[in-house]
């Protein structure tokens, strides 16, 4: 007799969660675009002008590292991007092509080392898990360069005077509330230079205008936000709790929070708009130094969708004006 493991939850295409507990993220949507959820093995010779190395900093924590070429002769120190993925907390990896192929651009065109943490993942581990592996990886960069702790990449190309927190979609949430831990804690002699939430994962108990009236896009659905949030958020909670609203009354005042500067991306087209938005505006009260950088046009993570970017023009144009800002913001700061 064969015994067969029952659904008791299904995000579609993505994610299965069987009533044993297990979780099954075998892809199974449309086999074309199964490319982008494959795992890059690291490089440690350069390949386009980057190289990368995963590294692991104890049992719990690893860290994929993006290193672009420089020239020998350049003895200038690089900046940090520490990068969250997105995935509503319960999916993606940080080795997966769609990142590997938009943060490699990243690593090239700012001139920065990427460094992207491989996120513990729900509802195996729910919030807050992902907040403490990133705040983690921060913590371990302070290691680094206080000398109690080594990466010979690091220390050898790494100006730690200068990083920034960098996150997609739920990866966005996490930029806000490890910059907020951040705030509370004496890094140096590594400094927070900046936060860059793009398409953050801002929502609220009741739906937005634009949850309702925008359409929806191969990377973010109701159905997704809904489902990955309940398998995500500590049991009990409401999409109002802190990490996915922390503009809403749950969460600590915007105005008591030591941050540092802040560059919100934002796509048109994005379902969530309207909560980004409101986002927005309540940094501006708070007087928070935050930069709005909107792609026209555009619906939620669309830079990710590496077919999107080479076959449609204006895709592949936002693309490239995304990256620009975001490297017009760090030589900036």
């Amino acid at each position: 007799m064969v015994c067969r493991k029952v659904i008791v939850d299904e995000v579609s295409g993505w994610l299965r969660v069987f009533a044993d507990g297990s979780v099954d993220r075998t892809w199974t949507g449309p086999p074309q675009v199964q490319f982008m959820t494959e795992p890059v093995a690291p490089h440690d010779e350069f390949i386009d002008g980057v190289a990368t190395r995963d590294v692991y900093v104890n049992e719990n924590l690893r860290l994929r590292i993006y290193l672009p070429e420089t020239n020998p002769e350049d003895s200038s120190k690089l900046p940090i991007i520490l990068h969250l993925h997105g995935g509503g907390f319960c999916i993606s990896q940080a080795d997966w092509y769609m990142y590997y192929q938009m943060y490699t651009k990243l690593a090239r065109s700012a001139k920065a080392i990427c460094i992207s943490v491989y996120l513990s993942l729900a509802p195996e581990h729910r919030l807050p898990a992902p907040i403490i592996d990133g705040f983690s990886a921060l913590l371990w960069l302070r290691s680094v360069a206080q000398g109690e702790s080594y990466e010979q990449w690091l220390v050898s190309h790494a100006d730690f005077n200068r990083v920034f927190l960098i996150g997609d979609s739920s990866g966005g949430n996490l930029v806000h509330e490890i910059a907020a831990r951040a705030g509370k804690v004496d890094l140096s002699p590594l400094r927070l230079a900046g936060g860059i939430p793009i398409h953050p994962g801002f929502v609220r108990a009741v739906r937005s205008r634009s949850e309702l009236e925008q359409p929806e896009s191969p990377l973010l659905t109701l159905d997704m936000v809904d489902k990955f949030l309940s398998l995500a958020l500590p049991v009990g909670s409401t999409k109002d709790h802190p990490i996915t609203c922390p503009m809403g009354p749950e969460a600590s005042p915007l105005d008591t929070l030591k941050l540092p500067p802040f560059l919100l991306c934002i796509a048109e087209m994005d379902m969530i708009i309207d909560t980004e938005m409101e986002y927005y505006d309540a940094m501006k009260k708070a007087k928070k130094d935050v930069e709005l950088l909107i792609s026209p046009g555009m619906s939620h993570s669309f830079y990710l969708n590496k077919i999107a970017v080479d076959m449609d023009p204006q895709t592949a144009a936002q693309t490239e004006a995304l990256i620009s800002g975001i490297k017009d913001f760090v030589n900036k700061h």
